[in-house]
């Protein structure tokens, strides 16, 4: 027995515990009481009583010193004080010592074992919590209670633990005690069986405030916020009041719905039965205002609450930092420290974002530090999850890959943050790298956010073959018509140039959201069918999905492609005045883009000057680009090498050109002048029998499209080297004669390429596809579909 505790000598004891001073120096071991003594100040210790020195152990050591007075008096074998130990030391967060107590007690009670369980349950350590159930299960003379089962349902990894639990509460007759029956409807609605859970509240024979709750969580849960009214309606029916567990729960349905409506009249029913300045509902209140966007009424909760906790900090910190207003979420996270709360990895979750929202590389470095001393790395995977997706935010993602690898544990969403990070940063090379190095291992099972991460990547790839692998896993998943999967998966096909496959998944998937709508208007715009994509906008409003400010910037784009000057200027002003979206640096782009190309250069310049993209967006090296080019194409070279050392001086660097093609499953990618290729030798040959049967044809270098100042032969040799060609090259010493090939560029496709692609399209009697940051271009007989309008 004295192996549990730890050497605990009288004075040390005294020490730490001083209600026990008297006791270690006059207790008999002939008694089970101590003897009444005088403690030097005229007065006598009677007793001790136990539940006063239990109620004291409020620390670790506290707990040890009691266990070692429990061991020398005797006690330490009674089974009350043995499970009130268990007990205590799972409170104090050492469900170990709880173990090892329960493991050397000689005799066990129901009560023990439920203490024993609930030590579990309680540390989060939820198999060995069914483990322990099951040894209890096997124990003879005694049969769990219903104080066994709610922490149990509780601890159920899968459904299949929770029937055969749900088999045993029929067996001994439990199932209708009212907090195991609302511990049921809880499990069940975990696992996504929301109609069973329903079944069995609708069978009880009595319901209680908790039973309720249940349900009308349950509901919440699962997305089901109409049926969780509905609950509430039956609920005041048979006269039962709200208490603050249900208003919580329907504040979070109301959010869910977008039913701001019937939170605030929620909000008027809380005010009225005085549950204002309840903590649990406050914080409720404070995450549906934020939901609705209503961020000043999520301010005024918290700020008229009387006790706030780690939680209300939480939720205002996210509530700012989920609405676009980093600077007053991180005001909020600093007022915290000042009120000595202490953060957990939630606040430091929503801290990685908003540094992120913020741009501050610098302080990001801070954060990092700050999380590192910590150590919360190893506290929550979660933490390291962040820190991953913040620096990958930032565009660092040579340190979100060092912070991943560094993690002490992996799970899917580190993997998954990775992959979206390389993705979104425009290497989707090394996104399908990473995507590789997961598949090996075994234990990591991709999911829904897996394919979401991958697809894109695909797409900007355009590996048609690898994305289609993909769509074969999501239909054996039964994941293909999930809204998220489905919608990247649309744009995967519409933008590998299988149109006709994107429009047969658009019809199948859920369309309630903008999401998918905003996918096929964009794929259809890309492949210059702009009346198509005004039409499926159209048929989008007629179905009553709201349009966002993304479906607008797809929608303008796609007339932009197509020449539908007076189109696109109509939804412009519609987006504003229709549906009150303010004009982002976006939807000004598509506006200057598509008066550009109708040749009204005035009212392009003046979308220029009202946007102020240069002032707005002097980091987006785009513009240093266009301003670099627009003084080459006039040949003043020395505006040309100041426009890029200013460039250089920021640290931007333009985007290098590259193009992709896929070959027999694998994916090459080209750069502009190229040599490392296995194939180098026969494609710039390629390249040089294809430029003498152009010229044969009257083909004639455009040296404009070379904005270098250089000779025209090494101009001509710039030319022969841009990345499209290399890859069309590549395609055709490939691939059968006369078969299509299929090339993506990540930059616009220059003139001169545009012509020679047609030329070599008659020439090789094939069809070439190619898709650039603006569209698809069909080469096919020397025409292109985009009728030289791109």
């Amino acid at each position: 027995m004295f192996s549990l505790v730890p050497t605990c000598k009288g004075r040390h004891a005294c020490k730490s515990f001083p209600s026990l001073r008297v006791c270690y120096q006059f207790f008999s071991s002939a008694t089970n009481s101590l003897p009444s003594v005088s403690d030097g100040f005229g007065t006598e210790n009677k007793r001790t009583d136990f539940g006063l020195l239990f109620q004291s152990c409020t620390k670790l050591h506290h707990a040890k010193c009691l266990h070692a007075f429990l061991v020398m008096s005797g006690k330490a074998q009674d089974i009350i004080f043995s499970s009130r130990l268990v007990n205590r030391y799972a409170y104090l967060g050492d469900v170990s010592f709880s173990r090892r107590t329960f493991d050397s007690m000689p005799r066990k009670d129901v009560y023990t074992w439920n203490s024993m369980v609930s030590a579990y349950v309680r540390s989060g350590r939820f198999r060995e919590a069914v483990d322990c159930f099951s040894d209890f299960l096997l124990t003879p003379g005694l049969r769990p209670d219903f104080y066994t089962f709610p922490p149990v349902l509780k601890a159920c990894g899968n459904l299949n633990v929770g029937k055969k639990i749900h088999c045993w509460l029929i067996k001994l007759g439990l199932e209708w005690d009212v907090f195991v029956a609302a511990s049921l409807i809880h499990m069940y609605s975990r696992f996504g069986f929301i109609s069973v859970a329903h079944k069995l509240f609708d069978e009880m024979p009595f319901r209680d405030m908790g039973c309720w709750n249940a349900m009308i969580s349950g509901f919440c849960q699962n997305g089901n916020a109409a049926d969780a009214l509905d609950v509430l309606i039956e609920m005041r029916s048979e006269g039962v009041k709200m208490d603050p567990v249900t208003v919580a729960s329907l504040l979070t349905a109301c959010a869910q719905s977008d039913d701001s409506l019937s939170g605030m009249l929620i909000h008027l029913y809380v005010i009225k039965h005085g549950l204002e300045f309840d903590l649990f509902v406050c914080n409720a209140l404070i995450n549906m205002y934020a939901k609705f966007g209503c961020l000043g009424h999520a301010h005024r909760v918290f700020y008229e609450m009387q006790v706030r906790d780690l939680v209300s900090w939480n939720s205002i910190i996210t509530a700012n930092e989920q609405n676009d207003e980093p600077m007053t979420a991180l005001g909020f996270f600093n007022r915290m420290q000042l009120s000595g709360v202490k953060p957990d990895w939630l606040t430091l979750v929503s801290l990685a974002s908003i540094i992120a929202q913020l741009n501050d590389a610098e302080m990001s470095r801070s954060v990092h530090g700050f999380i590192l001393r910590r150590d919360s790395f190893k506290e929550d995977v979660v933490i390291g999850n962040a820190v991953v997706d913040m620096y990958a935010k930032l565009g660092a993602v040579d340190s979100a890959r060092t912070v991943f690898e560094g993690l002490p544990v992996k799970d899917v969403v580190s993997w998954n943050t990775l992959i979206t990070g390389y993705t979104q940063n425009g290497l989707a090379s090394e996104a399908n790298e990473v995507y590789c190095m997961m598949q090996e291992c075994k234990e990591i099972i991709p999911n829904q956010g897996t394919w979401v991460s991958i697809l894109p990547a695909y797409t900007h790839l355009g590996a048609l073959q690898q994305g289609m692998k993909i769509h074969g896993r999501v239909i054996k998943n039964c994941l293909y018509l999930d809204v998220f999967v489905g919608t990247c998966l649309i744009d995967m096909y519409g933008k590998c140039g299988r149109l006709d496959d994107a429009l047969s998944l658009f019809y199948q998937v859920p369309r309630m959201s903008s999401v998918t709508w905003n996918a096929m208007v964009s794929c259809l715009g890309v492949h210059g069918h702009g009346g198509k994509a005004v039409k499926l906008f159209k048929d989008m409003i007629d179905e009553g999905v709201k349009p966002d400010h993304v479906t607008f910037v797809s929608l303008m784009a796609a007339c932009s492609h197509s020449g539908l000057v007076k189109e696109g200027e109509l939804y412009f002003h519609m987006m504003q005045k229709e549906y009150g979206i303010k004009p982002g640096l976006k939807h000004y782009g598509c506006m200057v883009d598509l008066l550009g190309r109708a040749g009204h250069l005035d009212k392009a310049y003046s979308f220029i000057k009202t946007a102020c993209l240069f002032e707005v967006d002097s980091e987006n090296v785009g513009y240093y680009v266009l301003l670099s080019n627009i003084y080459a194409t006039t040949g003043k070279w020395e505006g040309v090498d100041k426009v890029r050392s200013t460039a250089r001086n920021r640290g931007l660097r333009k985007t290098p050109g590259w193009s992709s093609i896929e070959v027999n499953n694998k994916v090459d990618v080209f750069y502009t002048g190229n040599q490392t290729h296995p194939l180098c030798e026969q494609i710039y040959q390629k390249l040089r029998e294809l430029t003498e049967k152009m010229k044969s044809l009257g083909y004639v270098p455009d040296f404009s499209f070379v904005l270098q100042d250089v000779e025209d032969d090494e101009k001509e040799h710039i030319l022969t080297s841009h990345s499209e060609r290399l890859a069309i090259a590549f395609g055709i010493i490939s691939t059968p004669p006369k078969t299509p090939i299929r090339i993506f560029k990540n930059l616009r496709v220059c003139g001169d390429c545009h012509n020679v692609t047609k030329l070599i399209s008659v020439i090789t009697e094939r069809e070439i596809i190619v898709r650039d940051s603006n569209r698809f271009h069909h080469f096919k007989d020397g025409t292109c579909s985009c009728g030289d309008y791109w």
